[in-house]
């Protein structure tokens, strides 16, 4: 089977690199964004899919746009049989996604019609679900609405970040992608529609949803301490005169005390880290990372800074 392959972020390396291995696959393209300017002195530099395509020998196309006429001849000119895409960054029109003889074939990482959309990983650990998974579907015009081929669950563990959850994810979905294919070629897969009715959606996530709204309850502060780590990340402020960004405090790791107290009140500083109260019971703060400083436990920070009881941390 010719498949072009179809995708931008570091979990499209772990399918790619599967689709590589795999009997009976030929990897005849790849498609991706194009070269960005990233790190501290903004070096253009190839992505991660563009890196390992390249490292294996593989054509790489990288347009701006991919549903100009010329780019679409470049695709139709790898003759596929299959696209495969994960995290690409593009939505795909008609004359690309009805393309290939087997479709376009999205690997998604939720367990759809649930968290469609941009961020599922993030908001399925932020909302505290004890589960997820990849669904593979066959894409069209819609966002996330194609029919579904397969579909495997995957464990959250309590203390889960979005970031253990990613890595859990794609490999269960390079393996899930695999197996669709296999079953495309066989024949033994039966699309399934989704329910619309029971959709949910995951939006875009924005440096400002990791604000710390202690009105909310110990749990729902702790899940998404979890669910927005390593990106956009928790942060709280410290109470004082300095400007904000000088007092803001970052929160990578926390947990759920059974204490009570006035929501975003200091309430214990007694070891392990500081304790704030939330709407329902606390959160104590294992890991931070203040202003300028590299991150730290709770005890380090509570031996480097004169917090007191009482103290309010700001939202």
């Amino acid at each position: 089977m010719r498949v072009v392959f179809m995708g931008s972020a570091p979990i499209s390396c772990v399918s790619l690199e599967a689709l590589l291995a795999a009997a009976d696959v030929d990897v005849v393209g790849v498609v991706t964004q194009p070269d960005r300017a990233s790190g501290r002195k903004l070096k253009v530099r190839p992505g991660p899919v563009k890196a390992l395509a390249e490292s294996r020998g593989i054509p790489v196309l990288a347009p701006e746009r991919v549903n100009t006429p010329e780019t679409i001849a470049e695709i139709r000119a790898f003759a596929p049989d299959l696209m495969a895409v994960l995290a690409y960054g593009q939505f795909l029109k008609s004359e690309l996604l009805e393309m290939a003889a087997y479709g376009c074939i999205n690997v998604h990482t939720s367990l759809l019609p649930a968290y469609r959309g941009a961020a599922p990983i993030q908001w399925a650990v932020a909302n505290g679900d004890p589960e997820s998974g990849v669904t593979t579907m066959q894409m069209d015009a819609g966002m996330d609405t194609g029919d579904i081929l397969l579909q495997t669950r995957v464990a959250i563990g309590p203390e889960d970040t979005a970031g253990d959850l990613h890595d859990a994810l794609a490999v269960a979905g390079a393996g899930l992608l695999v197996e669709t294919l296999q079953g495309l070629r066989a024949g033994t897969l039966t699309p399934r529609p989704q329910d619309a009715a029971s959709a949910t959606y995951a939006p875009k996530l924005k440096k400002s949803d990791g604000r710390i709204d202690w009105t909310m309850s110990a749990a729902a502060i702790h899940h998404r301490v979890r669910g927005f780590f390593p990106w956009p990340g928790c942060s709280c402020y410290l109470s004082g005169e300095a400007p904000l960004d000088q007092r803001v405090l970052k929160v990578h790791r926390a947990r759920v005390v059974d204490a009570t107290g006035d929501a975003g009140t200091v309430i214990d500083i007694s070891g392990g880290g500081p304790t704030v109260a939330a709407s329902q019971g606390a959160v104590q703060l294992l890991q931070v990372q203040p202003a300028g400083r590299k991150a730290m436990s709770g005890d380090e920070f509570l031996r480097g800074h004169t917090l007191q009881v009482g103290e309010r941390m700001d939202a």
